[in-house]
Parts: C-alpha cells; sequence; structure tokens
C-alpha cells in the first residue's frame, strides 16, 4: 500500500471510531438522562404502598397477640401442673395415713401423722410463694382483712385491734390471695 492509502484508511478509521464515540457518548448520555428522570409513583402507587405495609403490620401484630395469648395460657397451665405434681405427694400421704388410721389405736401416733402430712403440704405451697398472714393483735386494716364481727373487749387498747382470726389470711409473692376473716374489738 501507498502512503496515500495508508492516510486514507488511518482517516477512515479514524472518522469510525468518532462516529462510535459520538455515538456511544450519545447513548450514554440518553442512559444518564433517563436515570435522571426516575418516574414519580403517583397518589394511588404510594397509597396501595402504604396500605399494602399496614395490613403487613396489622397481622404481624396480630399473630404476636395471639402468639402471647397461647403463651400465657402454656405458662399458666404448666405452672399449675408443676403445683399439682407437687401436692402428689401430699395427696399419696393422706391416702396411706387414712388407710393406717382403720389400724391404730394409739391416737398419740395418729395427730403426729397428720401434723407430719400438714407439715409437707404447708413447706410445698410455701415454696411455691404462699405467705401465711399473721395479724391476730394487729389493728384493723380493710385492704388486708376482712371483719366478721366485732366483739366488746374489756382493754382499751385493744379496741380497733384483731382479737381473733377465724379464718388465715394468704398472700401469694406479695399480693393478697386470700384476706383474712377476723373478730375485731371493739
Amino acid at each position: 500500500m501507498s502512503e496515500k492509502e495508508n492516510e486514507e484508511v488511518t482517516g477512515q478509521e479514524q472518522e469510525a471510531k468518532e462516529t462510535v464515540d459520538a455515538t456511544t457518548e450519545t447513548g450514554e448520555n440518553e442512559k444518564v438522562a433517563e436515570e435522571k428522570v426516575v418516574k414519580e409513583p403517583t397518589l394511588e402507587e404510594r397509597y396501595a404502598e402504604l396500605n399494602n405495609k399496614y395490613v403487613r403490620l396489622y397481622s404481624d401484630f396480630d399473630n404476636f397477640r395471639k402468639r402471647t395469648i397461647k403463651e400465657k395460657a402454656d405458662i399458666i397451665s404448666t405452672a399449675n401442673g408443676t403445683l399439682m405434681a407437687d401436692l402428689l405427694g401430699t395427696l399419696d400421704d393422706f391416702e396411706r395415713a387414712i388407710a393406717n388410721n382403720e389400724k391404730v389405736e394409739d391416737i398419740e401416733n395418729l395427730r403426729e401423722g397428720f401434723k407430719l402430712i400438714y407439715h409437707k403440704y404447708f413447706m410445698a405451697l410455701k415454696n411455691k410463694g404462699l405467705e401465711p398472714m399473721d395479724c391476730k393483735g394487729d389493728v384493723f386494716d380493710a385492704d388486708k382483712h376482712e371483719a366478721i364481727t366485732n366483739i366488746p373487749v374489756e382493754n382499751s387498747k385493744d379496741k380497733g385491734k384483731i382479737v381473733d382470726v377465724i379464718e388465715r389470711g394468704y398472700n401469694l409473692r406479695g399480693r393478697a390471695l386470700r384476706y383474712a376473716k377476723v373478730v375485731v374489738g371493739q
């Protein structure tokens, strides 16, 4: 090839290259322009998106509520089951005591046996958080006691105080489970 032909081919290649570069730049500019012109969502689309989020959130909360109710019921039933299992030993002791009472002639042993069963039963409940209210001699408090009756007292310092306990009250972990039924001095 001659030098002139060589220059023509090089010139043509250069023009083709410039055309491709120009096309590429134009294509890139169009892409950039398309990227810059992001479609703004319409009100309907935005409403649908927010409604969808709301429905999902509501469903999640409803599922959470149902799950916690079920878990709470399971915990309560399990707690009752544990208490019942602890009291079964005492029930067995009562059954043995009843069977042996038919043969026992020594009343003192019979009393001792019932005291042991009572102590075992009371300790099982105490281990679960039961606390007896000792209120004899205390000032009457309507938040802790239930007055059955009033009786006259000779000593003036016993007025308004608990003279006798008819039925003992109990707390379960600091909260009143059963109020004490008491007789108040007047």
